[in-house]
């Protein structure tokens, strides 16, 4: 049975491409350098490494981890072709073990709504593990709003040339299931299609700060997106450092 992102691997930032990476790659680049973060950094949930391979370019040493085998083979394949040097591994974020510690964890991009709610609090305490004493983890969120007002219980689509997107989404409970099709184009001009399951779990923001807390981290900081007014995100990020 297809995995989520096995599919979309290799449409996910084409698809994506109204996200401004280079906006949203600055705003961590600027926030480490403004928290005096080391060099050494590891991003969860990486996909195909757009953030991993700006970091990189700024100096940064970047691990990229995922769930998703196909997601790192277009990650390893883009950082070769941007002549950018990135390790990707293979790994989930709420059993992540890791041989060296880091200097800051990141996982944007929704990483964690893919984490069961009675699953939060282990996932943090495994990231905790993975830091270096004073290191920074650093991830978000679609809000509970978003998700329950915007996501759930509507269809999204995107035509293009090469490949079309559907996503169909309901409601369950406390997350939100997205049935996925892709139609991709081939050579011969006849189209293929894909289907995957993504499901999202709702975090409100008091239980991502508990869970933060119950894993060790002491100091928990949380801001929309790009450092916008939380109030009026779409997205929630959580800055918490390792004492």
């Amino acid at each position: 049975m297809p995995q989520a992102y096995d599919s979309l691997a290799d449409w996910f930032e084409y698809l994506n491409d109204d996200c401004d990476y280079s906006r949203w790659s600055q705003y961590f680049i600027e926030g480490l350098r403004r928290m005096g973060a080391g060099k050494k950094g590891l991003e969860i949930g990486c996909g195909s490494g757009a953030f991993c391979r700006a970091l990189a370019k700024e100096g940064y040493c970047m691990t990229g981890a995922d769930i998703s085998a196909p997601m790192l083979s277009k990650a390893a394949a883009l950082a070769r072709a941007e002549g950018v040097n990135v390790q990707f591994v293979l790994a989930d974020a709420a059993k992540l073990k890791t041989p060296e510690k880091y200097d800051f964890i990141i996982a944007p991009n929704d990483c964690y709504n893919y984490i069961l709610q009675e699953k939060l609090a282990s996932a943090f305490r495994r990231s905790y593990d993975c830091l270096k004493k004073g290191g920074i983890f650093w991830g978000d969120v679609s809000s509970a709003y978003k998700l329950r007002e915007k996501v759930a219980n509507n269809m999204f689509a995107d035509d293009r040339e090469e490949v079309t997107y559907l996503s169909v989404n309901g409601m369950e409970g406390n997350r939100v299931r997205m049935e996925v099709t892709l139609f991709v184009r081939g050579e011969d001009g006849r189209f293929t299609r894909y289907d995957e399951t993504h499901i999202q779990y709702i975090h409100e923001e008091e239980a991502i700060v508990a869970a933060a807390k119950r894993a060790g981290f002491t100091e928990i900081t949380t801001e929309g997106h790009l450092g916008e007014d939380k109030e009026k995100s779409d997205r929630l990020n959580f800055i918490c450092r390792k004492r």
